[in-house]
């Protein structure tokens, strides 16, 4: 969100006095010309900023003034709150943070700030579930990403260990899973943090690609998993009625062709294997009805087979 880069921008210059656009950039993980867009919005939005060109220039606040984050609107500053308090409840420095900014908020934007900062709490447990705990190595690959030092990892996958050294580039959290997008020998590459057996940040340091993109690498990650994981696509029949339910459970991986004359829909069901596919409708029963390809068809009477051996009664 553009409003917390603003106040981190601020803050920075507050601390350093002049900064450059690189540094803001290296500083808040952004591209150079975003930075430089902010630091032009503050000054647009009436925040006392001004450039100083030529060497040993950089972006300044006027007179080294405090600035009370004006700039922000009171939208803004309501969304900042209610995106950084849904987590203070469980992170002190996070919680510490907003009361130093609720402070340097113009004061009739602070009753608003703090009723957002307290209107959400995230619990990421499903029901029946408990709370997944962050794994301890994220805080020492946080550090390694923000100081750009390399880290030495020893991974686990399919039974087989390696180690190897990688430029951590930077940390996705996806639904309490966290990955590390990091460059090797053999360019980007994701690893599963639980999946890392130990790390250790070294002494050596890395210049990260200039024109890497976070959110734009993850994207590329998440497309090109979600392509592995629709190998194998199965059309059916199910009722309307029921076909909310099942979107549910496939999520991305279902999609609507339309109704037939019978009054049921036709759907589009996706997995990496006939097999897996034939694991998740074998609970719906005669609920749906599998049309093809033929390998989903014999996975799903192969299913079948075994539950009347296991559970079938003698007529």
């Amino acid at each position: 969100m553009r409003a917390d880069r603003l106040v981190a921008t601020l803050l920075l210059m507050q601390a350093r006095g002049r900064v450059t656009a690189a540094e803001v950039a290296e500083e808040l993980e952004v591209s150079v010309a975003t930075a430089r867009r902010d630091l032009e919005a503050l000054s647009a939005a009436g925040i006392p900023v001004y450039p100083q060109p030529g060497r040993g220039g950089g972006w300044s606040l006027i007179g080294g003034a405090r600035t009370d984050l004006s700039g922000l609107s009171e939208p803004e500053a309501r969304a900042l709150f209610l995106l950084a308090g849904a987590s203070a409840s469980a992170n002190p420095e996070v919680k510490s943070a907003l009361r130093k900014l609720v402070r340097a908020l113009p004061q009739t934007f602070r009753a608003g700030a703090e009723a957002a900062a307290d209107a959400v709490i995230i619990d990421p447990a499903r029901w029946g579930q408990r709370d997944r705990n962050r794994p301890g190595v994220v805080d020492l690959l946080q550090r390694a990403v923000v100081q750009r030092r390399r880290v030495r990892l020893e991974y686990e996958r399919a039974g087989a260990r390696t180690t190897r050294k990688v430029d951590p580039w930077g940390l996705v959290d996806k639904d309490a899973i966290w990955y590390l997008i990091a460059g090797t020998e053999r360019g980007s590459r994701t690893f599963r943090v639980d999946r890392i057996v130990d790390a250790s940040v070294t002494d050596e340091t890395f210049e990260r690609p200039a024109d890497f993109d976070l959110s734009g690498a993850w994207e590329e990650v998440v497309g090109a998993m979600e392509q592995r994981r629709a190998a194998t696509a199965a059309t059916a029949l199910i009722a309307p009625a029921l076909l909310p339910v099942l979107r549910e459970q496939q999520g991305r991986h279902c999609e609507v062709d339309g109704p037939v004359a019978d009054g049921r829909v036709q759907v589009r069901v996706t997995a990496p294997t006939p097999w897996m596919i034939a694991q998740q409708l074998a609970g719906w029963g005669a609920d749906i009805e599998v049309l093809g390809p033929p390998e989903v068809c014999e996975q799903l009477a192969l299913l079948g087979a075994e539950l009347v051996r296991r559970y079938g009664t003698a007529p």
